[in-house]
């Protein structure tokens, strides 16, 4: 805008002139003005003093400030809304959205930065991490593999392939990933203290015994029988059928105990199969200690519960079984890898396997008197 050659002091003192009788066309010969501009004079600053003057100067400036920021305001809002839908949360979304309106709007540094509320040292900041490319391909083929792991497992198996880092580096690289396990519903857990259940001590001290339900994709039924030795947590057998009467379990058992040797103990529900006459034969001609938890008390089975849920969200929930000959073949699979790869957490993060077969206090000593 341009600048009068006239201050409001001087246009007010020729309106003075005015009105003290010197005539418009004198006024503006003298003073070097056009008529038009004495006129406008006239009737903007006309009966007003100086100090009214000032006060209209400060109004106007006042005025354009406030225009000025509306103005600013209104297209902050816009291009707020023209960003993005989501909302600025990371500093990588606001990062993001600074570089927009600097680039798209002509948006200054410090007024994007200020407009998505972001320090501008944050956002010319640059990262000195490495970038971690190996480890985060090998995460992600992991993670892949195994859906439903956690970091915490994946954690596990990555050290186990050389890569070391701290666990809270990896979280970060996982969650940066998107790979985060969504928790299945759960079912309401009983309220009130619990007894500690009695932890056993060695192999084949106790067993434990259930059944899990699933169907084949023509929606046929079908049950499986699983085992698990409380003690190394191995999943001795993985029985599945539609049909597992009490004579089919001890077969079964036997064909356990031929392999690995007799238990010291079971644990078991009170289902028909394992209260049927032909499993209290069993238990009697070989000598087992059963013991039936209270019904309605799942919680004192602990172990192969436990069990039945992993068993469940990473193998029968993963796949579609076409036959039983199909799920048989997928199941015993998902049993070996469970035994010989899966990390256990409660085992410090070995396999059962390798927990079974670790050497003793006793045999370490015999090693270090040899």
């Amino acid at each position: 805008m341009k600048r009068s050659r006239f201050t409001q002091e001087q246009i007010i003192g020729v309106l003075k002139e005015h009105q003290a009788g010197a005539t418009a066309p004198d006024l503006c010969r003298k003073h070097g003005i056009s008529e038009a501009t004495f006129y406008a004079w006239r009737s903007k600053y006309g009966g007003m003093e100086v100090s009214d003057a000032r006060k209209l100067k400060s109004l106007e400036e006042e005025n354009a400030r406030l225009k000025k920021l509306l103005a600013e305001s209104m297209l902050d809002v816009s291009t707020l809304r023209e960003n993005v839908g989501k909302k600025l949360l990371t500093p990588g979304s606001r990062r993001n959205a600074v570089t927009w309106a600097i680039e798209e709007k002509a948006y200054s540094q410090r007024r994007a930065c200020q407009l998505v509320g972001l320090a501008p040292k944050t956002y010319r900041y640059v990262s000195r991490r490495p970038d971690d490319g190996e480890v985060r391909v090998r995460l992600r083929a992991l993670a892949n593999e195994r859906r439903r792991f956690g970091y915490r497992r994946l954690h596990i198996l990555l050290a186990r392939e050389g890569h070391r880092l701290n666990h809270k580096k990896l979280f970060r690289l996982y969650r940066a990933e998107r790979l985060g396990v969504r928790r299945r519903g759960g079912r309401k857990r009983a309220l009130g203290t619990r007894a500690p259940m009695a932890l056993p001590q060695a192999m084949n001290q106790r067993w434990s015994l259930d059944f899990v339900s699933d169907a084949l994709a023509c929606g046929r039924r079908f049950r499986v029988l699983a085992v698990v030795d409380d003690f190394t947590r191995e999943c001795l057998a993985l029985v599945a059928d539609t049909s597992l009467s009490g004579l089919r379990v001890g077969r079964e058992l036997d064909r356990i105990v031929a392999l690995r040797g007799r238990p010291a103990m079971i644990v078991s529900d009170n289902g028909t199969e394992l209260t049927s006459h032909a499993m209290l034969r069993w238990q009697q001609e070989r000598g087992v200690a059963w013991h039936y938890i209270a019904p309605g008390k799942p919680q004192q089975n602990g172990f192969v519960e436990s069990f039945n849920g992993r068993f469940r969200d990473e193998c029968l929930n993963e796949h579609l079984f076409d036959s039983l000959p199909a799920a048989r073949r997928i199941i015993e699979a998902w049993r070996s890898d469970y035994n010989t790869a899966r990390p256990h957490t409660s085992l410090n993060g070995l396999t059962p396997t390798a927990f079974a077969t670790r050497p003793t206090s006793g045999q370490k000593e015999n090693r270090l008197c040899s």
